[in-house]
């Protein structure tokens, strides 16, 4: 059975009043499996599933790769991966680490896997997936200088992984538009089966030839030009029509007490992807402004 079959469907994994439930979302609110009827305003979400990995694409989108001088069409995608620790949810906070002030929100949509994957054929790949979800694959731009382009600490850090508010399923999210916004204003917007070089078939079977997917497993599908770096007390929220909207809030975090290792840069490359054509805003941010 196909991820595009049926009625749409979205599941949410909540808190409710201190417990935790699987709940079905309608225009009425959330239904929990055991039958009662509950407002989305007294529930705290979870992320809608429970992933043994992450998996990334870099640069799918056309318009992210021609922003960043691609030339041409990629003939194959590569892959970075987000540690499981880095996940977060729907209201979850964006947490930007003292001393840092490259934070940059990436929406993203996530296709969630449904059963164990391998060495699958290209057309049975749809049929491998339990649904969709929203994601935000935000970064640390301020770290791209090191661990040798892995960006492990880019995209790994705590909280740089939220995801949700629910798993859907019953849709077919080529026709589905993805807009980021910030406070409200548009600041990303792709149509899905549009502007992916790969789409979320190719990335699933390819992945499959070499690792083993397994139920919860993650696999993000790139973000469309025009990623930025925020401020503390923005809003991010991403929105995939027929799927749902992730809403999230930057705030700042502690200063590492570690004084080692790698520290943030305000390197032309940080700046380059951080701030991205933006020269004239790159010629005026950002490290002479105190962080916090």
């Amino acid at each position: 059975m196909s991820v595009f079959d049926g009625p749409r469907l979205e599941r949410r994994r909540i808190i409710f009043r201190g417990s935790e439930y699987w709940a079905t979302s309608s225009e009425s609110g959330l239904t929990l499996d055991d039958g009662r009827l509950v407002e989305e305003a007294e529930v705290k979400h979870l992320p809608p599933c429970s992933p043994t990995k992450i998996i990334c694409p870099h640069g799918n989108y056309k318009s992210r790769w021609f922003e960043f001088g691609g030339k041409g069409e990629p003939t194959e995608p590569t892959y970075f991966m987000k540690p499981i620790s880095s996940l977060n949810c729907h209201d979850g906070q964006l947490i930007r680490p003292g001393g840092h002030v490259y934070l940059n929100y990436e929406g993203e949509l996530a296709a969630v896997v449904g059963r164990v994957t391998r060495n699958i054929r290209l057309e049975d790949a749809w049929d491998h997936l339990a649904g969709f979800t929203v994601a935000n694959d935000a970064g640390l731009q301020d770290m791209r200088d090191t661990d040798a382009g892995s960006m492990l600490r880019v995209k790994g850090a705590d909280t740089l992984c939220p995801v949700g508010p629910g798993l859907v399923s019953g849709v077919d999210i080529r026709s589905s538009v993805l807009t980021t916004y910030r406070n409200g204003q548009i600041v990303q917007q792709a149509n899905i089966g549009e502007d992916m070089w790969f789409g979320v078939d190719y990335l699933v079977a390819d992945i499959a030839r070499h690792i083993t997917l397994v139920p919860g497993d993650l696999v993000l599908t790139g973000t469309p030009a025009n990623s930025r770096s925020v401020d503390l007390g923005d809003i991010i929220e991403v929105e995939i029509s027929q799927v749902g909207r992730l809403r999230n809030e930057v705030v700042g975090g502690e200063v590492p007490q570690f004084l080692g290792g790698h520290k943030p840069l305000d390197s032309e490359e940080s700046r380059r992807i951080a701030l991205g054509n933006d020269d004239g805003v790159a010629k005026e941010l950002h490290y002479n402004k105190k962080s916090t």
